[in-house]
């Protein structure tokens, strides 16, 4: 076993590497540059805090959090890792005494904050320290394309030159765009880096966006079976936290509050309570959250809609780090564009004036308004932004299990474009609609858009309209400026509608939207609740002695792997995941009394039956006279499996099973697309024709009638 997979073992506790660590590790080990683009719970701390173990030197980390530094050090303490932060937290008395310690060679890895490379004392520090590494966490803060930008960052680069050994220089982050990527190369000046980007796509995160009238009634509805369930809800403004908060509490839920207007004090007990799971939620503007190591976090709700992407997916992220499904909701409404706008022109931080920047603001939030009105694959228009390919299934997401049907708009797609043209391309998406509606306001009338000939030529509602706008952007028969107040143009396909005459359809929900299950546990695998409780209690009695985190002492899954592998003895600890030699001497006997003592008081706990195992009662199952598609089959099915602790079921799989037992065949036209239709025997069980989407693709999907039982037992099968 070579020394990098003995010090993953020792220290760590894992047996094997996450796609891309190794690779990673391998090329700092032998003194080049790397740069790694690893989605949130990929294992990018491991990438430079295991070589910097193996480096006989120290390793500064350059982090921009002090909650980040703090939890990092905490977690490696644990692992028996000598390791030290540098910060504004500390006092001037614990600031000398940590950087004498340093200067003794008592820490392995320094976290620092990069305001602290420009101290003379630090300085003075790092130019007589042995440094092996520097590395540069959340290094998209670096890039002003990038969603964190911080002046700060960019003294890196002159402190590594000042330095008289240039260390290996190594840099990461999750969310980085190509320009992004790029920035974070030059801006830091790496020498031929290895560039490894792992994907951006977080399988067990389930998205969905709703745009419900009442926010506060939808998020009572979502969280109704969720009161043990650790969660963040992310808001745009410091008054709706407080709004949120004071409504939950109300409730009866244990929630807390976090943004910029409450006191450094307050903020870090708030923080602290819900780290230390003193509280379940917290309620919070984008403040809250970079680098929160959290594991166990079950949901993110956003309240609003986010000021871009690279934001979204990064908030989203800190739910499901351990791996476990969990659900990402993105509440949307016309007036969070608004606050949005108002936040990027009203920026308090100078750098942020620079009009440039502020451009670049109101492109990202486009680009962010644009998910919000999609309706494909979620995941896909997330993965596509980062520049990576994606499939347009996901199987995991609500525009994909949710059912459609195919709207022709044409006729309103040519009003609405002949508007836009006729007025001038003046004007934004609002205006245009009160023209098509015949609107008689100040506006209308005194920009005379009374006299045009597309003036109150619709009958939709002002909703339907702006749906059908958004879907000829996303298309780009239509375009929208990024000036401070965005004006609607046509779009480079354009004369597709106008002198083309193609036809425009649109995806239109069939009936009122999936919500999310709220009873899809927080497990992926079932285990013995009794049994799991106990070491969550007994880990939350070992925390509070420590005062850290209770989830530095053990992960959730940690506890689960114990729980489904009931180890008693010191090589069984240390074969459950996460467990190292330095948590196996600490905690192996206190964890391993607590199972014997369950096993022994419950036999039929024993190894057969560390798992709970459910029969799900299929026969619940209700048909609908009338033919459904494949995806509300799987939505049937999955409403059972999940309340059963099961694993969902995607319609993508029940199709492809369809297939592979001969009840469709697949199909391929003169032009190469292909579509299924059913055999005999998926004509005898019950499937009809196929229907067509408006790319002119097979949709997979197959309509069933009340014949469908035989099928739902071959698909419950392949669960």
């Amino acid at each position: 076993m070579d020394s990098k997979t003995k010090a993953l073992q020792h220290y760590f506790g894992y047996n094997t590497f996450k796609d891309g660590q190794e690779a990673l590790i391998d090329a700092v080990l032998n003194g080049q540059d790397c740069l790694g683009i690893m989605p949130t719970g990929a294992g990018k701390s491991i990438c430079f805090q295991l070589p910097a173990l193996l480096f006989s030197g120290i390793t500064l980390v350059i982090s921009p959090l002090i909650s980040l530094m703090k939890d990092q050090v905490n977690a490696l303490t644990q692992n028996g890792v000598k390791a030290a932060f540098l910060n504004s937290s500390l006092s001037e008395r614990q600031y000398t005494m940590a950087l004498a310690n340093a200067r003794n060679g008592e820490y392995k890895i320094i976290y620092v904050a990069p305001e602290r490379l420009e101290s003379p004392e630090f300085l003075n520090f790092a130019l007589q320290a042995d440094i092996s590494m520097l590395t540069v966490d959340e290094a998209h803060c670096i890039s002003q394309w990038g969603q964190d930008f911080r002046p700060s960052y960019l003294q890196i680069a002159a402190f590594i030159e000042k330095l008289p050994t240039r260390p290996v220089v190594s840099a990461f982050t999750a969310t980085a765009t190509h320009h992004v990527r790029e920035d974070i190369a030059q801006l830091l000046k790496l020498h031929n880096p290895k560039i490894l980007i792992t994907g951006f796509d977080r399988e067990n995160l389930y998205f969905k966006v709703e745009k419900p009238s009442d926010k506060k009634h939808a998020l009572l509805s979502f969280l109704q079976d969720k009161k043990e369930k650790p969660g963040i809800i992310y808001c745009a403004t410091r008054k709706t936290v407080e709004d949120v908060c004071q409504m939950l509490t109300g409730k009866g839920y244990k929630a807390s509050r976090y943004h910029a207007g409450l006191s450094d004090g307050e903020r870090h007990n708030n923080q602290d309570d819900f780290l230390y799971d003193r509280v379940q939620m917290m309620v919070a503007t984008n403040a809250f959250g970079m680098g929160i190591d959290k594991s166990n976090v079950g949901f993110v709700v956003h309240y609003n809609m986010p000021k871009n992407i690279e934001s979204y997916y990064q908030e989203a992220g800190r739910a499901g780090r351990d791996g476990q499904a969990v659900d990402c909701l993105l509440f949307y409404n016309g007036q969070d564009v608004r606050t949005q706008l108002y936040l990027i022109d009203n920026d308090t931080d100078d750098i942020k004036r620079d009009e440039h920047l502020k451009e670049l603001d109101r492109k990202r939030l486009k680009e962010m308004t644009f998910y919000c009105h999609t309706q494909d694959c979620l995941r896909g228009y997330v993965l596509r932004y980062f520049g990576e390919n994606a499939k347009d299934f996901c199987g995991n997401c609500h525009n994909c299990l949710s059912d459609f049907k195919q709207t022709d708009v044409t006729a309103e797609a040519q009003k609405i474009i002949s508007c836009v043209i006729k007025s001038g391309e003046r004007f934004g998406v609002a205006t245009i609609i009160d023209v098509l509606r015949g609107s008689k306001n100040e506006r209308t009338k005194r920009s005379q858009l009374q006299s045009l000939s597309t003036y109150n030529i619709s009958t939709l509602s002002a909703k339907a309209l702006g749906d059908i706008v958004n879907h000829l952007v996303l298309n780009q028969f239509l375009f929208i400026t990024d000036e401070k107040f965005p004006i609607l143009k046509r779009g480079k396909r354009a004369d597709e509608i106008l002198r083309q005459g193609i036809t425009v359809e649109m995806k239109v929900s069939n009936d009122m939207p999936h919500t999310i299950d709220n009873k899809k546990p927080a497990k992926r695998v079932p285990i013995n609740n009794a049994l799991f409780n106990i070491l969550k209690d007994l880990r939350m009695e070992i925390a509070n002695k420590q005062n850290v985190p209770a989830f530095v002492i053990f992960p959730d899954s940690a506890l689960a792997d114990m729980c489904a592998k009931l180890p008693t003895s010191n090589a069984e600890f240390l074969a459950v995941s996460g467990v190292g030699e330095m948590k196996l001497t600490r905690y192996g006997s206190k964890f391993m009394a607590a199972i014997s003592e369950f096993v022994q008081g419950q036999p039929e706990a024993g190894q057969d039956a560390a798992t709970e195992v459910y029969t799900p009662q299929f026969s619940n199952i209700e048909f609908s006279s009338e033919p459904v598609t494949v995806s509300v089959i799987a939505d049937k099915i999955n409403c059972i499996l999940l309340a059963h602790g099961m694993e969902k079921i995607s319609g993508q799989k029940i199709n492809d099973m369809l297939v592979d037992k001969g009840y469709l065949q697949t199909n391929t036209k003169p032009d190469g697309k292909t579509f299924k239709t059913p055999t005999s025997l998926g004509t005898e069980a019950g499937i009809i024709a196929e229907q067509r989407n408006f790319r002119g693709e097979s949709s997979m999907i197959n309509l069933f009638n009340e014949g469908a039982q035989r099928l739902v037992v071959e698909i419950v099968k392949v669960v």
